[in-house]
């Protein structure tokens, strides 16, 4: 009773979104009597689960979101996939679900790329195969308790450039709401953060901005993050800064940008505070993550007042070099780190 599976001959390369499609394979484990069973890949994507499944009535879901990319070698490549097994890793811990093993996260993620190779786009398209690990708790348990039961699943889909035509500027606005506590599970990928930045996204686009930003929880004086994404800007006098916080996603994007703007452009970065009182101080800014790699923020709207960073029609020289860093270090163009990169053979 799947859906019907998509045809790699129906895509149009050029002018994929960000949209769900029935890929002919997935990799599924379940966690039964203690341990991880029957893990490989599957066809059906349809999830059968209890209807007293702890994901359902209290969220324990947590999820990763990784691209692989193809090269002009034709070759293809993961970025950094030891880094979303550990974050994964360390989401199950604060959810108090079973880790998946970290090794075998990986591996798992190889073969559904390898299953499905024929989705990943062609290269010099911009577009990707994104990759989304999930892990749901399932099974009977109706009291607020951790599940006793567990499905892990990554499954694909070829996604779009995110920006057409190129890198372009957009316009965001602080919002009055929180994403998250201080000591919450902001820091951990999980479903409830989602689901409540819901409704903050959707007035922010209303009012005609791409999303809204967050504001500390305490004292709504800095900034945390983007909607789903993480915030950066340079400073003046060349400083790359991206906020410091408890309760922030550590965003893989964000890690890399931070060790290639000090170490490939020789900027001083640092994760510190940045004051929303305080944005004369940067002549860029952007929010960062796997879906955009980088969105550059033209202005930010707070209090009703609109500050505008480099140019709401240009992006800035320093955010340009760092995509084009970034990205060319993804689609093996540009020298990767060491460890930055695995081939899927």
């Amino acid at each position: 009773m799947g859906m019907t599976k998509v045809n790699v001959k129906d895509i149009d390369w050029n002018n994929l979104g960000f949209e769900y499609m029935d890929l002919p394979y997935r990799f599924t484990s379940h966690f039964k009597n203690g341990e991880w069973q029957d893990a490989g890949l599957v066809e059906d994507s349809t999830l059968h689960i209890s209807e007293a499944s702890p994901v359902l009535h209290y969220g324990q879901a947590v999820f990763e979101g990784m691209k692989a990319y193809r090269t002009p070698e034709d070759k293809v490549q993961l970025f950094r996939p030891d880094q979303n097994a550990a974050r994964m890793k360390k989401s199950c811990e604060r959810l108090l679900m079973p880790a998946f093993p970290e090794d075998q996260f990986v591996e798992a993620v190889k073969s559904v790329v390898k299953a499905n190779i024929d989705f990943v786009p062609p290269y010099g398209t911009g577009a990707t195969l994104y990759l989304r690990p999930l892990m749901i708790g399932t099974g009977s348990t109706i009291g607020v308790h951790p599940a006793d039961e567990y499905i892990f699943t990554i499954f694909a889909m070829p996604v779009g450039n995110y920006f057409k035509g190129g890198l372009s500027p957009v316009n965001f606005i602080t919002s009055d709401y929180d994403r998250a506590a201080h000591r919450g599970t902001g820091q951990s990928k999980v479903g409830g953060n989602y689901a409540a930045s819901l409704l903050p996204g959707d007035e922010a686009h209303k009012q005609g901005f791409a999303d809204c930003v967050y504001l500390d929880p305490v004292e709504h004086r800095k900034i945390e993050e983007v909607g789903s994404a993480n915030f950066f800007g340079i400073t003046k006098n060349n400083i790359f800064r991206t906020p410091k916080s408890p309760s922030i996603l550590p965003s893989i994007t964000k890690y890399s940008l931070l060790w290639l703007a000090e170490n490939r452009l020789g900027l001083k970065a640092e994760e510190a505070d940045v004051f929303v009182d305080q944005l004369d101080d940067y002549k860029e800014a952007g929010a960062c993550g796997t879906a955009a790699v980088i969105s550059p923020i033209g202005g930010l709207q707070h209090n009703g007042k609109l500050h505008v960073f480099y140019s709401e029609t240009e992006v800035g020289p320093i955010t340009s070099k760092l995509f084009e860093t970034l990205t060319g270090i993804q689609f093996g163009t540009v020298e990767a780190p060491e460890g930055w990169v695995q081939t899927v053979e």
